[in-house]
C-alpha cells in the first residue's frame, strides 16, 4: 500500500514541499501562528501528520520555510537606481515590511528564523549592494543590514501585535494606556497620547526608518 505521500499511478501526488509551505501559509492567514500545528496541516492536507516530516524535521523547519517563501520576490523590488543610496535602502526596507504584513502574524513567523533560500539571500545581497556601492565597508555593511532587518522586523512584530484583535472582550492598548497615563501623574506622556495611540502605523515605521537612515549617514562620513 502506498503511503499518503507517495503518488500512485495515474494519480497526482497529495503531498510536496512547495505545497506544502503554500497551505501552511494559507492556514496561517485563516488559524494564526498559534493554533497552527503540524497535525493541523496535515488534516488541511488530507495526510497523515509524520508525512509531512518527509520535508520538515521539526515545526522550526517548517517555520523557516516559511518565512523563506514570504520573501519571494524582495530581492526584485524596483528600485531607483538614480536615487540616493538612502532612499535605496528605505524602499528595501518598506518592501520587507509589506511582505511581512501580508501574512497574519508574518513578522512573528519570520523573527528567530534563520532561512538561507534564495529569496532571503537576494534580499540581503541587495541590501549589502546598496551599501558596499555607496562606499560602506565590509564590517559596516553586515551590521547595517542586521540594524536594518531587526528595525523591519521588530516593528512588524509589535505592529501585528497592536492590530490583532483582543480575546478578552476588554479595553485595546491604546486604549489602556489612555487610561493609564493620568495628566495629573503623567503630564508629559498625557501631552504625547495622541500620538502613541495612533494607529498610523506607517508613519511610526517611517520616523523609525529615517532615524536609522541618518545614523547611517553619518557612519558614512565618519
Amino acid at each position: 500500500m502506498s503511503s499518503p505521500s507517495t503518488p500512485t499511478r495515474g494519480r497526482r501526488a497529495r503531498l510536496d514541499r512547495d505545497r506544502t509551505v503554500d497551505t501552511a501559509l494559507d492556514l496561517l492567514d485563516e488559524v494564526g501562528l498559534d493554533a497552527l500545528t503540524m497535525r493541523r496541516l496535515a488534516d488541511a492536507m488530507d495526510v497523515q501528520a509524520g508525512a509531512l516530516y518527509r520535508y520538515f524535521a521539526t515545526k522550526d523547519d517548517l517555520l523557516t520555510a516559511m518565512a523563506e517563501r514570504m520573501l519571494a520576490g524582495l530581492a526584485a523590488t524596483d528600485i531607483d537606481t538614480d536615487g540616493d543610496w538612502s532612499e535605496r535602502l528605505a524602499t528595501l526596507a518598506r518592501a520587507m515590511r509589506t511582505a511581512l504584513l501580508a501574512r497574519r502574524d508574518g513578522a512573528r513567523v519570520y523573527a528567530g528564523t534563520h532561512a538561507t533560500g534564495p529569496h532571503t539571500l537576494g534580499f540581503a545581497e541587495a541590501v549589502v549592494d546598496v551599501l558596499r556601492t555607496a562606499g560602506f565597508g565590509e564590517e559596516d555593511a553586515a551590521r547595517s543590514l542586521m540594524a536594518l532587518a531587526h528595525f523591519t522586523i521588530g516593528h512588524t512584530l509589535e505592529e501585528q501585535a497592536a492590530l490583532r484583535p483582543s480575546g478578552d472582550g476588554g479595553a485595546s492598548d491604546p486604549e489602556r494606556l489612555r487610561l493609564a497615563a493620568e495628566p495629573e501623574r503623567y503630564p508629559q506622556l498625557a501631552a504625547v497620547l495622541p500620538t502613541l495611540t495612533s494607529g498610523d502605523f506607517a508613519a511610526h515605521f517611517d520616523f523609525g526608518l529615517s532615524l536609522l537612515l541618518r545614523g547611517l549617514r553619518a557612519l558614512e562620513h565618519s
